[in-house]
Formats: structure tokens, C-alpha cells, sequence
């Protein structure tokens, strides 16, 4: 009769194995797993059974290998679970190992018998073989009963613990990068995402905690920051991007999709630029490059339970653009339309009701808000659909009377790949010699009564320290890039009135150099961009009403006024404002500093916190009046919104019927 071999080894990492090889090549094979386990076995520990034919014995001396072994397991096992379930863990593996002990014990029990009957010169006859059997089938329980325990274990314990694994967040895995770090709850059944949930503050009582002990969470940078970012059809961003020729009808934007939406580089012929980290980057083109910066954000997840915000990757502004001219109205808003449909039909909406998603258009607020059905009117109406409304848009000019879009910079020509950049810039503008005291960079408009351009070319034209760069259509100076921030960097104070809108890109440009802006209308950055300048706008720039220009007041009389230590001060806050106002390079992340993308996502993460805790404590907040939204991000804390001396400003004209107008500004 052949032996039994017993081998105790390492199957894997975390599971241990106990095989037996019958003489008849029968092998059985018994895993134990230790899901929280870190210990390894380093050698293969053997139970043999000697092979001798008539008389095999069991060396019993070798059972001491394991008792030590398993005492170092449980040991080291404790060290990895949570204290609330180590207990469990230990009692279940002493069982387990008890079990095994009894099979081994059992095995060598019937050795032993085997070897007094060969001893005694007695044959085995089938009666005493038979008799044998029982112990086979105690054997065959009791392995039967180490597996149910096994199954009953993992799937009762292992069913209310979160794992946190390494996985792509976003299903397509072309467009955002592995190695992210994700927390994934992992739940015995699945989830009816059509079922509305029991008690419906519990789905919007915040984030869940992807992990229960309360030390790691504050290890983990993430908690209060993850970001879900929904998995768009190619529609509706990157079949955009492929068609770049139409995105535009007056120029081919195809270029300027180039380098993640950077543009080409920039050369530096006459010196004005750093060395590195410099583009054409057209003023329009925030859509790709923020999305292609959220790919970069260190916190995003694919578990939306766990997220603080959703982003929705929509190239809002490429699509507003390409309809904007000699398309009906039709045409226009069926993108829009088809987004909203789409996200309504997801889980995710469901939870707060689009009241945690958001979303960016390169484009100012009024290319989304045409007021009427009229084939004549201007723009799409996305930003008027009801499930828009529950969205926050990020755009590069937001509306003074509307609570649900929000200003975010004009990209400039500059894109840092590392801090280093940025501080060497902002050195470098600090140290230059600057002979202008004033200048203007643009065109009059002629057909505007209300604009004062022209009456600022004139007063830069007539004096000794005023500097204009006259723009135009077709080629001119103000199309380059290079003529434009070399005017600004001889410059001390740069001249920023409305532009086609309130807004314009050559704020963000004058910053950037160095210069400190003028503003003529609180809606060209005081109440655009509270995210990302300080309210106290008196510390980086200076302000002179419209109207005092029409009443001819001399800008370089009032420039001239301030003291020069103030100065110095006014362009030292300006130059520090560079890192919050700039669009770092999407192919790297600045490792200190924050960049323009980092302020916004932050905020829109506050914002969303503050909406949830206002739905879960059911604040309906009556008494907000959102026309006069631009006052309520001006606020202080404790403040309340009254009379403002900006009231003139933001006064809306009104209509046949009494009812309020939007103007429809045209880019």
C-alpha cells in the first residue's frame, strides 16, 4: 500500500493550501484564504507519511512547523484588518486550523491502525477495510464543513467592507489615465438605479466615506475633493474637436485644438516671452482646455456616491459657436437638448437632481441665453432649459442676473508645466523698467454710442506717457501676441473698458504683464471673477466710471495722483494674482502653486457642499432674489444685500410689459 504525502505551502500571497496526494494519484486540495493576510511562507513545510509499503508511519515531529507558523499568521493578520472585526478574523481561523489538525490527527489514527495489524501478522480483509470507510466519510465532513465556514466568512464579512483599488475612473480608458486613485464600495447585490431611494435625504446627505477608519481618512488628501466625471458620448466633446474647421465661421480653429487646446508655441523672436510654456491660445478655446486638465485631477473617481461634484465633459462653447451664424434655431439647441435628455436618464442626476454637476463653455453667458423662439434671435437657450438651471456653467463671462453660471479667466498665452516657470516670470516682471504709464490695446466701436473707446485712443494719443495699440480687422498689431504683452510689460497701468461684452481677454494679458488694469465697468472683473481676484478690488487695480470719461475727467491726472509707494504695492498683488489667473500646461500639474483650473474646481466643490447641506437641513432660502445675484458673491459674512453704489451699473432695461430684458451681447 503506497503512502499519503501532505505538503502545507504557499498557493498565493494571501492563501494557504494543504494538498494530499494518494498513492492512486488522487490529489485533494484544500485552500484556506486570508483576505487581510500580509504573511508568506517562505519554505515548503512537509507532513510525510513514509513511503514504506507494509508499515508506513507518520513523522510527527513535523506538526510542530505548523503551530508556530499559524501563530505568526493570526499575529501578523491582525495588524491588517480593523480592529472591530480582528476578534472574528482569529476565532474563525483557530476553528479553521482545528479542523485541519482533527483531519491530520484522523490520517495518522488510521496509520497507526494499519501498521498494528501489519505488526500482528493480520491480513486486511474487506470486513476490517470496510470498517475504515466511516472514517473516510468523517474526513469528507469534516473538509465539507472548513468550506461552508470559508464561504459563510468571506461573503458575510467581506460583503460590508470597502476595498480601495487602483482602476481606471472613467470607462474610456483613451481619454483619462490609469493609475488613479478610486475608492469602490463592493456590494453583494445589485443596485436598481430606477429605484428612488427610501429616505431621500440619505442621498443627498453628502459623499460617502470610502473608508471606515477615522486615521486614514485623514490621510487621504482626496476626501471632500473626488470628482466623477461622466463618460459623454464622442458627440457631444471629442467629434467637436475632429470637425474643428467648422467650430468657427470666421477662422479655422483647427490650430488652436493643437497641444490639448494650447495652440502651437509661440516664437520669441524679440525676447518678450520665457523660455518655455508659451502659445497662440485662442481666447475661446477654455472648453479643451479644462477638460483635458480634469484628466489630470489627482481626485478623480468612478464611484459617483463618493463625489463631491460631477463634472460633465460638454464642449459647450465649440458647440454655441459653430451655429451661431446662419443656423436656425433647431439646429442650435439640439445639442443642448440631447445633453440634458442624456443626463437625466442617469443615476447620477437623480441624486441631487443635476444640483451637483457642472460644466465649462469658452464662450461668454449670452451665447447661451437667447431670450425668444425668434429664428433672429441670438445664441442657443441651454442656459434657460430647466435642467440647466440645477447646473453650475463655468464661463469666461457670467451673467450679473442669473444664479447659475459662474466667471472663470480668459486663457492667456501662457501654460507653466512646473512652478519654476511661473516664479521666474513673475521675477522677471517685477524687475522691468516701465516707460508708459497708461495704454490701450483695441479697436473703437463705431456703431456703439455707449462705448467709450475712442475716447480712450484719444487720451492715450494726446499725452506724452499714454501708448495705443490700434486694433482692427484683418492683420494688425493686436494680432500678435508678441507686439501686445511687449506694450503691457513698458506699461505701469493698462486701460481694460467693455469689449464686445462686459469682458475681455486683455484684462487677463495686462495681469500677466505685469500691468495694473483699469477698469471702467464693475461687470468687466469685479463681479465676473470673485473666485478667482480678491473683493478688494482697490489692491490690484483701479477704477474710474464710464461716465467720468464722458465727462472728458484726465486719466493721466488721475493715474498720476497715486503715490508710488502704491504703486509698487498694486503691481506686487498683481504679480502674485499670475498663478490664479493662468491655465497650466494640461500634460503636467504645477507642483505648489494653484492654477485657474484648481481655484474652479475648488469652488464649484464649496458650492456644491453648501447646496447639499441647504437640501438636507431643507433651507429653500425664499428670500434670494436672483437678479440681483451679482451683489450676493460681493458679500461679506454676515452681510445682507441692500443698496449698492454699483446699482446704476446693473440696472436691466425693461420691456413693453414691465418685464425685465437681458441684453443679447454679441461676440
Amino acid at each position: 500500500m503506497g503512502g499519503y504525502r501532505h505538503n502545507l505551502h504557499k498557493k498565493s500571497k494571501n492563501t494557504l493550501c494543504l494538498s494530499c496526494t494518494h498513492h492512486a494519484n488522487l490529489r485533494i486540495v484544500f485552500f484556506i484564504s486570508l483576505p487581510h493576510c500580509s504573511y508568506t511562507l517562505h519554505h515548503h513545510h512537509h507532513l510525510i507519511l513514509s513511503p514504506q509499503i507494509d508499515s508506513p508511519t507518520f513523522q510527527f515531529n513535523q506538526l510542530r512547523i505548523i503551530f508556530p507558523s499559524f501563530r505568526t499568521l493570526i499575529r501578523s493578520n491582525f495588524t491588517s484588518i480593523s480592529s472591530g472585526s480582528s476578534q472574528k478574523v482569529f476565532y474563525f481561523y483557530l476553528i479553521s486550523f482545528a479542523f485541519i489538525s482533527s483531519c491530520v490527527f484522523e490520517i495518522n489514527r488510521d496509520a497507526v491502525h494499519r501498521r498494528q495489524h501489519a505488526i500482528a501478522g493480520v491480513s486486511m480483509e474487506k470486513g476490517d477495510f470496510m470498517f475504515q470507510q466511516p472514517r473516510v466519510f468523517v474526513l469528507g465532513l469534516l473538509f465539507a464543513l472548513i468550506w461552508f465556514c470559508l464561504l459563510f466568512f468571506h461573503l458575510g464579512f467581506l460583503d460590508s467592507r470597502t476595498l480601495r483599488v487602483q482602476i481606471n475612473p472613467i470607462a474610456n480608458q483613451s481619454r483619462y489615465p490609469e493609475s488613479i486613485p478610486v475608492v469602490i464600495p463592493i456590494t453583494a447585490t445589485p443596485i436598481d438605479v430606477n429605484r428612488k431611494p427610501e429616505n431621500p435625504q440619505s442621498a443627498i446627505s453628502g459623499p460617502q466615506n470610502p473608508k471606515s477608519d477615522s486615521s486614514d481618512n485623514n490621510s487621504d488628501p482626496c476626501i471632500g475633493r473626488y470628482v466623477y466625471v461622466h463618460d459623454l458620448p464622442t458627440r457631444f466633446n471629442e467629434d467637436m474637436v475632429k470637425e474643428c474647421k467648422g467650430i468657427n465661421k470666421w477662422f479655422d480653429m483647427c490650430k488652436f485644438v493643437t497641444n490639448l487646446g494650447l495652440g502651437p508655441p509661440l516664437e520669441n523672436n524679440e525676447g518678450v516671452f520665457s523660455d518655455n510654456g508659451w502659445y497662440a491660445t485662442n481666447q475661446f478655446s477654455v472648453d479643451i482646455i479644462f477638460n483635458n486638465r480634469m484628466k489630470q485631477y489627482e481626485c478623480l473617481t468612478n464611484d459617483s456616491s463618493i463625489a463631491s461634484a460631477i463634472f460633465v465633459p460638454f464642449y459647450a462653447g465649440f458647440d454655441a459657436a459653430r451655429y451661431l451664424w446662419g443656423y436656425n434655431i433647431s439646429m442650435r439647441d439640439a445639442a443642448s437638448l440631447d445633453l440634458v435628455d442624456w443626463l437625466q436618464k442617469r443615476p447620477e442626476w437623480r441624486t441631487m437632481g443635476g444640483k451637483d454637476h457642472f460644466l465649462v463653455g469658452g464662450r461668454i453667458t449670452w451665447d447661451f441665453r437667447r431670450l425668444s423662439e425668434e429664428e433672429t434671435d441670438w445664441g442657443n437657450k441651454f442656459l434657460f432649459l430647466p435642467a440647466a438651471k440645477n447646473m453650475s456653467m463655468l464661463l469666461i463671462e457670467s451673467s450679473p442676473w442669473n444664479a447659475n453660471d459662474f466667471a472663470i479667466p480668459y486663457p492667456t498665452y501662457f501654460h507653466p508645466s512646473k512652478d519654476s516657470d511661473v516664479f521666474s516670470w513673475q521675477d522677471r516682471m517685477r524687475n522691468l523698467e516701465r516707460k508708459w504709464v497708461f495704454c490701450f490695446a483695441g479697436a473703437p466701436r463705431p456703431d456703439n454710442p455707449k462705448s467709450i473707446r475712442s475716447l480712450l485712443i484719444d487720451q492715450c494719443k494726446n499725452s506724452e506717457v499714454g501708448k495705443v495699440l490700434e486694433c482692427g480687422f484683418g492683420e494688425s498689431k493686436c494680432h500678435s501676441p508678441s507686439s501686445v504683452m511687449k506694450m503691457f510689460q513698458n506699461s505701469v497701468f493698462c486701460l481694460q473698458p467693455q469689449g464686445d461684452s462686459y469682458t475681455r481677454r486683455s484684462a487677463f494679458d495686462s495681469i500677466l504683464a505685469g500691468c495694473i488694469p483699469v477698469f471702467f465697468h464693475p461687470g468687466s472683473a469685479y463681479t465676473q471673477y470673485t473666485w478667482h481676484l480678491p473683493k478688494n478690488y482697490t489692491k490690484y487695480s483701479v477704477f474710474i466710471p464710464e461716465d467720468d470719461i464722458r465727462k472728458n475727467v484726465s486719466i493721466e491726472q488721475i493715474l498720476s495722483r497715486i503715490p508710488s509707494q502704491t504703486i509698487e504695492k498694486m503691481r506686487d498683488e498683481v504679480i502674485n494674482l499670475i498663478p490664479r489667473l493662468i491655465y497650466a500646461d494640461p500634460r503636467s500639474k504645477l507642483e505648489t502653486l494653484k492654477d485657474a483650473f484648481d481655484v474652479s474646481v475648488e469652488s464649484i466643490i464649496e458650492k456644491v457642499r453648501r447646496v447639499r447641506e441647504d437640501m438636507i437641513n431643507n433651507r429653500t432660502h425664499d428670500d434670494f432674489i436672483e437678479e440681483l445675484s451679482w451683489k450676493y458673491a460681493l458679500l461679506e459674512e454676515g452681510e445682507h444685500v441692500g443698496v449698492h453704489e454699483w446699482d446704476p451699473f446693473f440696472s436691466k432695461p425693461k420691456g413693453s410689459d414691465g418685464s425685465s430684458l437681458e441684453p443679447s451681447k454679441k461676440s
